[in-house]
């Protein structure tokens, strides 16, 4: 297992598209899932995605509970997820991103979510999840896409924030 680096808005490899992984038994694709949580909780965060580590694959890993006072943790692999069904009830939560620290903002997702995915046995699974849940599962899977959480914000905010971070990441480049 390794704490690998995150990577930080503005790199390229955020706004990659990601490739299926074809054997998830591998064992790179095991090495992977456990760099991705082992990243993650040493974060810490809730959700991981591999672009967020520079590699353009199709996992996640995401981890709502552990973080709320005496839980235990609660790991999950999402190996080439596709969303079945997202729910036309849409909510606001606050978002924020390992790969745009210290950002935080209001972002409308749908309240509910159906999706597909593989574990690390090659087996499909199908089920429905909601609150942040839901939430946690679009912002990675996002991360998949090349999409990033303030992709989804109104343009004016958009192009701000953005300048902002590029201004950020300049300074602490110099």
């Amino acid at each position: 297992m390794a704490i690998r680096p995150i990577v930080t808005y503005p790199d390229p490899a955020l706004r990659q598209r990601c490739v299926p992984i074809e054997d998830p038994t591998a064992e790179d694709a095991r090495q992977l899932a456990q760099d991705l949580a082992e990243t993650m909780y040493d974060a810490p965060g809730v959700g991981l995605a591999a672009p967020q580590i520079g590699v353009s694959r199709c996992i996640v890993v995401t981890d709502t509970a552990w973080r709320e006072d005496g839980a235990e943790r609660d790991l999950h692999v999402w190996v080439n997820p596709q969303f079945l069904w997202l729910s036309d009830e849409t909510r606001s939560f606050e978002e924020g991103c390992l790969s745009i620290p210290e950002t935080y903002v209001e972002v409308v997702r749908p309240v509910a979510v159906r999706l597909r995915w593989q574990d690390l046995e090659a087996d499909w699974h199908q089920a429905d999840y909601d609150g942040l849940m839901a939430t946690a599962l679009q912002h990675e899977f996002d991360h998949l896409d090349g999409k990033l959480f303030i992709d989804l914000l109104n343009p004016l905010r958009r192009r701000m924030l953005k300048r902002k971070l590029k201004k950020q990441a300049l300074r602490e480049a110099s």
